[in-house]
């Protein structure tokens, strides 16, 4: 991976009145997205490993990448701009019919983060959106340090 790139993590996911406020970071800054409720959940829910009776949307799409022979290789969230923010996700599929294809979608990184978080693929900030988010780490760290909030 090139300089151009910050690797993150998902660090958390907190239940808001309007939608979740999803944290990603590393140990030098933390940032927040927020993002409408449907997908918190399912971010949520991949985070903490549970799963749905019924597969929700993220996990349909995550079973048909699967029986096409595809995976997602990483996210990058690559652009903010008037405080939305951009991605891409990046996929490759490899099947009897064909050799390794790698394929670039544009995608809501709520959507990105969705699909990475349950097919435990990496998650990378460009690093004109690092150096232009503001750390919320501390913020973060006070919420945990309350106690847990209402899970998914």
């Amino acid at each position: 991976m090139n300089k151009d790139v910050v690797a993150v993590k998902l660090r958390n996911v907190l239940a808001m009145d309007q939608g979740h406020a999803v944290f990603l970071g590393n140990e030098e800054k933390t940032f927040v997205i927020f993002v409408d409720e449907s997908v918190g959940k399912a971010i949520s829910m991949s985070m903490r490993g549970r799963v749905q009776e019924r597969p929700m949307t993220h996990d349909l799409v995550g079973h048909m990448m699967m029986a096409f022979g595809a995976k997602i290789d990483r996210v990058i969230i690559n652009a903010l701009d008037g405080g939305v923010y951009y991605a891409r996700i990046i996929l490759s599929a490899e099947n009897e019919v064909q050799q390794r294809k790698v394929v670039e979608l544009d995608a809501r990184p709520s959507d990105s983060i969705a699909l990475a978080v349950a097919q435990n693929a990496p998650i990378f900030v460009a690093r004109e959106v690092w150096e232009a988010v503001d750390d919320v780490g501390d913020a973060l760290e006070d919420i945990q340090k309350r106690g847990p909030e209402d899970e998914e």
